[in-house]
């Protein structure tokens, strides 16, 4: 993706694996390759199911989502170790609401993808969505 009008989707969810070896994106996929965590495990089946001819690669890499337009954000983009959503409050929601208003604003036939609830709070200053629930619900 080179431009932020070029985006088609945003996968919105609310923070990072807090994990050993669950960082994902194309810097961390360059230096080592990073296995799907459990969660993208059925992201992965179900396209596999919905898609003719989709074929996962048994990595964790989604450079290829985000060539096609597809941009993964959290709410929060930062969490300590083994403590999921630890880092909430802390001022990234005013970052990624910016991000997420902008969007909705100027990228055309844009699809949101609210995943989980702490995401789909995020709902009301989007015009086009999606949810579905948490894994853990």
């Amino acid at each position: 993706m080179r431009d932020a009008r070029d985006v088609k989707v945003v996968i919105l969810g609310q923070d990072p694996y807090h994990g050993p070896d669950q960082a994902h994106g194309p810097r961390f996929s360059v230096q080592r390759p990073v296995p799907p965590p459990p969660s993208w495990e059925n992201i992965y089946r179900e396209l596999s199911t919905d898609t003719d001819g989709f074929a996962h690669s048994g990595r964790g890499d989604l450079s290829g989502w985000a060539k096609q337009g597809v941009l993964r954000l959290n709410a929060v983009l930062t969490v300590r170790a083994h403590q999921a959503n630890s880092r909430k409050e802390r001022g990234w929601e005013q970052f990624t609401d910016a991000a997420v208003s902008w969007l909705n604003q100027n990228a055309q036939g844009l699809v949101f993808l609210l995943w989980g609830s702490y995401a789909q709070k995020k709902g009301s200053a989007v015009d086009r969505k999606t949810t579905r629930p948490s894994p853990l619900s």
